[in-house]
């Protein structure tokens, strides 16, 4: 070295022209990442990995063993009974294990099980292949409604990470959104798109809306989670319009004010409460409104008015059209969904109607329609109603209650009224389940029920032969020492 200032501390500029390199590398990774961070779709790519990260724990795999109809090797496909795997979504609702899906995913179900992703989603594709799937863990079905689609699972774990509810008012057509879920399978996939419809009414018969998006979902999407750009839970993916099978942009959702109006109520009763105002309404046609001479051509029109109903006592008439709902434009059947039919016995709706030429308002009481399992509760006898193996509440079916359940298969077993809140049981069992045989053998009594349940040893097989919606279906699982 000639440098005097470096003659006596030659160790000292070796080691400096060692480190050099080293050092300008970082220096220059830190000014390509300062650049990336800066740049917007560094940024937009950044978010949403942090977004994927944040919601993919509370997306679930549903797992669903049931016996249905399979094809034999002659083709004969009604008349061989098999076992029967399929593959759905849920999301965690609440920490405490409870998860929500669609009904269809658990339909014809005897066994449900549920993969709870791991916490870490790391960024590297070597790790996350080391780190594992998740864990599986037994679930129970709490509660189902088939009209809306939607069911209630629980299992037995603590802490999970849930997801919150989006505010159904504040989401908008263009609003981005990401759909996750188990698309043929393939757990823990994500896709991203836009709402293409806030309130899409696939069905004109039915009052119920979805949120509609072109983020892809496929087959076994069923019951995974839309959410938007905060993280919230916009809506439950529930089915596709496709022609040729796959993905076609068009995916429906159940909005989120429906899983908030359903769920605390499947926790609380196993089955859902429905309001009632006794109107019915329809769409407004050219045709409809040029033969009613009505004054407008489009809109929504009131079609009933029952006798006795809250409705009728407030004043409203058959061909009153409807102009708003609790200060809400009225205008269409999408508009009206959720806001008219999920409601809550005890609220009242405020309904703007044009009456010819008068525009008028009505403050109208929702009432609650009886449940067919809520009838049967005044029957319960804390003691002899329990069946403490199944961890149930029971009511035996006799003739006058055979007449009040609709749509009865078989017109003896005994009904499922309530799950025991304090008895963790997972017989698959829900409200509304009627039990017609144990092991082959009929059910006519609770009082039946508890003494072949006795018979058996810990640890041996039950199959449950039961009806759940009109269908007949097999349960099966193995019996605890719940003394």
């Amino acid at each position: 070295m000639t440098n005097g200032k470096c003659a006596g501390l030659t160790w000292l500029c070796l080691a400096w022209l060692a480190l050099a390199p080293s050092i300008a590398a970082q220096t220059a990774v830190k000014t390509a990442a300062s650049k990336n961070d800066s740049d917007p779709l560094h940024q937009f790519n950044s978010s949403v990995r942090a977004l994927v990260k944040r919601v993919s724990p509370s997306v679930v795999q549903v797992m669903v063993t049931g016996y249905g109809p399979i094809e034999s090797s002659r083709g004969a496909t009604s008349l061989v009974l098999g076992r029967q795997d399929s593959i759905g979504s849920g999301v965690i609702i609440d920490p405490d294990g409870y998860i929500v899906t669609n009904a269809h995913v658990i339909r014809g179900a005897h066994r449900v099980q549920v993969n709870i992703p791991a916490e870490d989603n790391d960024e590297s594709p070597d790790q996350s292949l080391v780190t594992g799937r998740g864990r599986t863990v037994e679930a129970r079905v709490v509660g189902s409604d088939s009209d809306i689609d939607i069911a209630l699972l629980k299992v037995e774990a603590k802490n999970l990470r849930a997801l919150p509810l989006s505010d159904y008012n504040k989401l908008r057509q263009g609003d981005v959104v990401l759909a996750f879920g188990s698309p043929e399978g393939m757990q823990d996939s994500v896709t991203m798109g836009v709402v293409s419809a806030t309130a899409r009414q696939p069905d004109p018969d039915s009052p119920m809306v979805f949120v509609q998006s072109d983020a892809s979902i496929n087959p076994g999407s069923s019951g995974g989670a839309l959410v938007n750009v905060d993280g919230e839970l916009v809506g439950i993916n529930t089915f596709i319009l496709t022609e040729s099978g796959g993905n076609e942009g068009l995916g429906f959702a159940i909005p989120s004010a429906i899983v908030a109006f359903a769920y605390p109520q499947l926790r609380a009763y196993g089955h859902v409460h429905r309001g009632e105002t006794g109107i019915a309404v329809q769409a407004i046609t050219p045709g409809l409104a040029a033969g009613l001479k009505l004054p407008i051509n489009w809109g929504v029109i009131i079609s009933d008015v029952v006798p006795g109903s809250p409705a009728d006592g407030a004043g409203l008439k058959v061909q009153d059209i409807l102009t708003s709902i609790d200060g809400r434009p009225a205008d269409n059947l999408p508009a009206l969904g959720t806001r008219l039919f999920m409601r809550r016995g005890g609220e009242r709706i405020k309904l703007g109607v044009l009456r010819g030429s008068e525009r008028l308002s009505f403050d109208v009481l929702v009432v609650e329609l009886p449940h067919d399992v809520d009838r049967l509760a005044a029957l319960i006898d804390p003691v002899k109603s329990l069946v403490s193996k199944l961890g149930i509440v029971g009511v035996e079916i006799d003739p006058k209650i055979a007449t009040s359940l609709s749509g009865l298969r078989i017109t003896s077993g005994v009904v499922v009224v309530a799950n025991a809140a304090d008895l963790n049981i997972h017989a698959s069992l829900a409200p509304g389940d009627v039990i017609h045989a144990i092991n082959g053998a009929p059910v006519e009594t609770v009082e039946g029920l508890r003494s072949a349940l006795d018979r058996l040893s810990p640890d041996s097989p039950v199959v449950l032969q039961i009806e759940r919606e009109g269908k007949l279906m097999f349960v099966a699982f193995k019996l605890d020492d719940t003394d």
